[in-house]
């Protein structure tokens, strides 16, 4: 299984870094995506914060809005160009970085990750949470929005995969598998508790959830 996550992440990595030009039209097309931007008013986000896949920005200068920095990491340097002509804080940093092979070099008081933990291969969540761990200044939290199971009627999930993928299109006719793990909030807090992690994760509307994770002081 290897070999093929590694494919399909690249495969990834490729589609976003294509696709960074077009991103920024599903939250033109889809309201309740639009609207979900505001639910960073009422999430833990505090004081140095570390935001992992912050593609073009979306989210980005609201958690610059709530915090005293933000380090933004990606792997599409197309997207991060986007992005700092979107956010124009002088607090926020960005770094251009495959998130599987990039290891922080600083703890931060909220690590926050928008539609990217859907996108890690089943076999390296522990190794992301592991990440996210070393990320973390003591007390801190993982803060998280994704898609729900409910959205998986919108996507093109392709059967037989060793990583649970679909199919995504761009403009240019080009087609790419990307990693899609639908995460059900029951068994992703049983995960992370195996893995050490408190955690809360609810619904948000039909499509979306959001999650809270922290890790207990030893």
């Amino acid at each position: 299984m290897g070999n093929d996550t590694d494919a399909t992440v690249q495969e990834q990595i490729a589609y976003y870094r294509a696709r960074a030009g077009e991103y920024d039209r599903v939250y033109d097309e889809r309201d309740d995506l639009r609207a979900l931007t505001a639910i960073v008013d009422d999430l833990p986000i505090t004081g140095d914060v570390l935001e992992l896949a912050c593609g073009t920005g979306q989210w980005t200068g609201r958690l610059a809005a709530r915090a005293r920095s933000v380090t933004a990491v990606d792997a599409s340097p197309e997207a991060l160009d986007i992005a700092r002509e979107r956010v124009a804080p002088a607090t926020v940093e960005f770094e251009c970085a495959d998130l599987f092979a990039w290891r922080p070099s600083r703890r931060y008081d909220t690590v926050f990750f928008a539609f990217w933990l859907s996108h890690v291969p089943p076999d390296r969540l522990p190794g992301f949470w592991r990440t996210v761990a070393d990320a973390l200044a003591p007390g801190g939290s993982a803060v998280f929005v994704d898609n729900g199971p409910g959205e998986a009627v919108a996507e093109d999930v392709l059967a037989g995969q060793a990583v649970p993928s679909v199919r995504r299109r761009l403009d240019d006719g080009s087609e790419y598998r990307v990693v899609k793990v639908f995460h059900d909030p029951e068994r992703l807090v049983r995960a992370l508790g195996s893995w050490g992690w408190s955690a809360s994760v609810r619904p948000a509307g039909t499509a979306f959830i959001t999650g809270t994770a922290t890790r207990p002081e030893r």
